[in-house]
């Protein structure tokens, strides 16, 4: 059975400072209710949030053997980012796609990408 990454979008909302601490409970709560529905399914093998990434940074590297990676620090644009995702193991991408449909966001920038993850079968190894 192949397992599947969902990637929740960064926006925004999710670079910017935390709401309240009580929007936050409310929606932590209802993101745990899923999870946990994934959880009894069967079907999560991993989840998380990621801070904003004005916390992080990206190692660039070079075609050049001899050059150093370069190091960039965030904040990023957001058009790149994400900020979660979840890793569950699925029949199908179709599946995948049904479990997606039920995250509990609300707002209409929101959005969750669906990727399988490969294994060494895919690269012929």
């Amino acid at each position: 059975m192949p397992n599947f990454i969902m990637f929740v979008r960064a926006n925004e909302r999710t670079e910017g400072p935390f709401p309240p601490k009580e929007i936050m409970a409310a929606e932590m709560a209802q993101m745990g209710v899923f999870n946990t529905s994934m959880t009894n399914a069967g079907v999560l093998v991993s989840c998380d949030g990621l801070l904003q990434s004005s916390k992080g940074a990206r190692v660039h590297f070079s075609s050049s053997m001899s050059a150093a990676p370069t190091v960039t620090r965030g904040p990023f644009d957001t058009s790149s980012l994400v900020s979660g995702y979840w890793i569950i193991k699925t029949n199908t991408l179709d599946d995948a796609i049904e479990w997606a449909k039920k995250v509990p966001f609300k707002r209409d920038d929101e959005a969750v990408e669906i990727r399988q993850i490969s294994t060494l079968e895919d690269f012929g190894v």
